[in-house]
């Protein structure tokens, strides 16, 4: 393996591409430690610690697909989310609208830049919303814990709001927002990678230390009274984590391989052989997509919901998307199902592959050519997909399972297993990949696996 990172840095064109990637994922961490202006930094994250009290609530969530960026009230404190949030929107809009399927089926780059901008569009609008609901929200704590924000800010309002703070926020924030979207579509163009997937990647990553002391910490080792945590309890946690780390793996690369037999045929005038080859249909055919969907669906809502008030309707829906409720766990499951099954029937599309097949000459032994061999394959994805994504949803809700009963603090449940980790290992694994198809192209063996 050694040796194979080696060989990444002497391929120029996967070198420029590596160092670009690493270069703007610094760039994206260089936002998490500039504060809003106008905010006492060290004040919010006392704050935040107090309300977050050791349970597991939406701001924690938030904050670790932030990589912290939200517990301090800095410049990318909304992340990518919204820019998530709107591809949700397009995908959704895609399948409903007809003609921008149509669209994208005559003309595919064309389509794509049209989705592009409108998801784009809908990116600033829902940073401009949820950065207003932020503003709004800390000024009402300010009132109750003076000293969160510069008096001075405070001081020029109209209809009763702070409208020059914010103002201010708005601004650093969507900024932040459409910098961060920016630099990810910039490392997926010109890099390697998602570059969305890495940015929220590099997020969690970025807790690591954080965590790593927490668990320290709870273990009281300076003191002969036994802490929070005992070495029985981290024993398991890392038997846990272990075991879904594994689990997680063989989610991501299983497949079922569908043989396929090429009859004889002439090309040109020669008679070319018949053979054999296999249609992969992987059994997580949509990826960490509905984890970081889902999530963002239910952040979205119950980040609004739980900052707007706490009376009604919103106290009913702050209460009903409690992390770590059973309400919580059960709607999230269901959304990760709805979004796999969601995004892999946007994206599998066995006509396509039943017209190609017929077309080259090839079928699949024991199904006829056509619309038999369609919806063989349809049926065939139906199944995968249901076990992939009733997988999925498992390991996503495994960690609050651990977390109440071994009552470990959910940020470190959270971190080493479930979402976080669910993301972790298919960005590694995708960007791995992408390097080792570059070896491969230049005749290198790729680190995954020998070579032939």
């Amino acid at each position: 393996m050694i040796s194979a990172f080696k060989k990444m840095f002497s391929i120029p064109q996967l070198k420029e591409k590596l160092i670009f990637t690493i270069v703007l994922l610094a760039l994206c961490r260089v936002g998490a430690y500039i504060t809003v202006p106008g905010v006492n930094a060290e004040e919010v994250v006392r704050l935040f610690k107090f309300t977050a009290g050791g349970g597991q609530n939406l701001f924690q969530l938030v904050d670790i697909f932030s990589g912290g960026a939200f517990a301090q009230m800095t410049v990318i404190a909304l992340g990518v989310m919204p820019y998530i949030s709107a591809s949700i929107l397009m995908q959704i809009m895609v399948t409903l609208i007809p003609s921008l399927q149509r669209e994208i089926r005559e003309n595919h780059e064309a389509g794509k830049r049209k989705i592009g901008k409108a998801t784009r569009f809908i990116t600033l609008l829902l940073a401009v919303v949820q950065s207003s609901v932020y503003a709004l929200y800390a000024v009402k704590i300010n009132n109750s814990n003076p000293g969160i924000i510069v008096q001075e800010l405070l001081n020029f309002e109209l209809a009763g709001y702070p409208w020059l703070f914010i103002l201010l926020v708005v601004l650093t924030m969507t900024t932040g927002t459409l910098l961060l979207m920016w630099l990810g579509e910039m490392i997926s163009e010109r890099g390697i990678g998602n570059g969305v997937s890495l940015i929220i990647t590099l997020g969690i990553l970025s807790s690591f230390p954080s965590v790593l002391g927490n668990i320290i910490r709870q273990l009281n080792l300076d003191s002969q009274e036994s802490g929070q945590l005992t070495f029985v309890s981290v024993a398991v946690l890392a038997t846990f984590f272990v075991a879904v780390l594994v689990g997680t793996i063989l989610l991501v690369q299983g497949q079922r391989n569908i043989p396929v037999q090429y009859a004889r045929r002439m090309v040109g005038r020669q008679e070319v052989q018949g053979g054999s080859a296999n249609i992969p249909l992987k059994l997580n055919y949509a990826g960490v997509v509905p984890v970081i969907f889902a999530n963002t669906f239910l952040m979205s809502i119950a980040f609004i919901a739980q900052l707007v008030g706490k009376e009604g309707f919103f106290d009913w829906m702050a209460g009903l998307l409690s992390p770590g409720s059973i309400s919580y766990l059960i709607v999230l499951s269901l959304l990760i199902i709805f979004f796999t099954y969601f995004w892999t029937t946007t994206q599998f599309h066995p006509e396509q592959i039943a017209s190609e097949l017929k077309k080259n000459g090839a079928f699949i032994p024991g199904v006829r050519q056509g619309k038999p061999t369609q919806d063989y394959l349809e049926e065939s994805m139906n199944k995968i997909v249901m076990a992939g994504a009733f997988s999925l949803a498992l390991i996503a809700i495994l960690p609050t399972v651990v977390s109440k009963l071994l009552s470990v603090d959910a940020n470190i449940s959270n971190f080493f297993g479930g979402t976080s980790l669910l993301i972790l290992v298919g960005v590694v694994l995708d960007t791995m990949k992408q390097i080792e198809s570059h070896l491969i192209m230049k005749r290198y063996d790729g680190f995954m696996s020998k070579g032939k």
